[in-house]
């Protein structure tokens, strides 16, 4: 028997979505002159930050966009705001690092105007060793270091709604919970999509909690669990359906498919580098959150509208 021909789909508004990929390559940059670029006095004794955690996060937004050091950052930084007529004060480049360790990165989104259906899934990226053709040809050494993002994205507007950085030894499961709690608990989840790695009770039960259907995949060898946990009704209620129709009619039928947007978003992160420049965990983390805060902006811009054909 032949496998099935894979689906074709075609772009409903391509016009729209050529500008916005036009728009996200583009060199201009708009300073606000609203925008607070210097602190607030915190009221505490000691020496009052000059610059405020949005004009951190402008000037690494930079960095990470360009892949500059934090020396030609502040200088690119400069230029900007004498071509927009600011003169603003630069934070320098120590300033940049010690400031990066603390910073609090705030994530831009839209919001889907409904439930959230989130999708949910990890992958690895490298902090220091070979590249991978050295690794391929002559083996990965020991000191080949992991860092490992979980994302939690919106179906809807395909932007990240939650995020958590780890090491590489820390699993997938445990991390759900996490970042369901990112999600404002006024704020309603209609679904969670996950692989099965996330087939937990923990997992589950978060879910259940937030009110939302886990589209989940038991294991292959999974058996019904007692019904003393929230979540255990609707992995029962999975389990059957896979046992009586198949695995593959319960993924067309659950829209489990829809998972693989959150890999193409974990690809379109890896396309601004494929390693970090940060060497310690707290300045590698709000390196990675801004990767995520320029993806949202770039899914701001326009995203392709698709439908099946043939």
């Amino acid at each position: 028997m032949s496998k099935p021909a894979p689906t074709r789909y075609r772009t409903l508004n391509w016009s729209a979505y050529n500008a916005a990929l036009r728009e996200r390559g583009s060199l201009t940059v708009w300073f606000d002159p609203l925008t607070p670029w210097h602190a607030v006095p915190s009221g505490k004794r000691g020496a009052q930050p000059v610059y405020s955690d949005a004009a951190i996060q402008a000037c690494l937004t930079v960095k990470v966009l360009f892949g500059l050091p934090l020396r030609q950052t502040t200088g690119f930084v400069a230029s900007l705001l004498k071509l927009a007529g600011l003169d603003w004060p630069v934070p320098d480049y120590s300033t940049l690092c010690r400031r990066q360790k603390t910073l609090a990165v705030q994530l831009p989104y839209r919001g889907s105007g409904g439930p959230l259906h989130l999708l949910i899934d990890s992958t690895g990226i490298k902090v220091q060793g070979e590249g991978e053709w050295h690794a391929r040809k002559h083996g990965g050494a020991k000191r080949r270091v992991w860092r490992k993002v979980h994302l939690a994205i919106d179906e809807a507007t395909l932007e990240v709604r939650a995020v958590e950085i780890t090491d590489s030894s820390v699993g997938d499961a445990p991390m759900l919970p996490g970042l369901l709690s990112q999600i404002p608990d006024g704020e309603p989840i209609g679904s969670v999509t996950a692989d099965g790695a996330y087939d937990g009770r923990a997992c589950r039960d978060a879910v259940a909690l937030r009110g939302a259907e886990a589209i989940i995949p038991p294991r292959r060898n999974a058996k019904p669990w007692k019904k003393d946990s929230p979540g255990a009704r609707s992995r029962n209620e999975a389990l059957r359906a896979m046992k009586r129709f198949g695995r593959t009619l319960w993924r067309r039928w659950s829209g489990y498919h829809r998972r693989s947007r959150v890999e193409t978003k974990m690809n379109c992160m890896k396309l601004l580098g494929q390693k970090l420049m940060a060497r310690d965990f707290d300045r590698q983390t709000a390196e990675l959150q801004v990767r995520i805060a320029i993806l949202n902006r770039f899914t701001a811009l326009g995203i392709p509208v698709t439908q099946p054909v043939g």
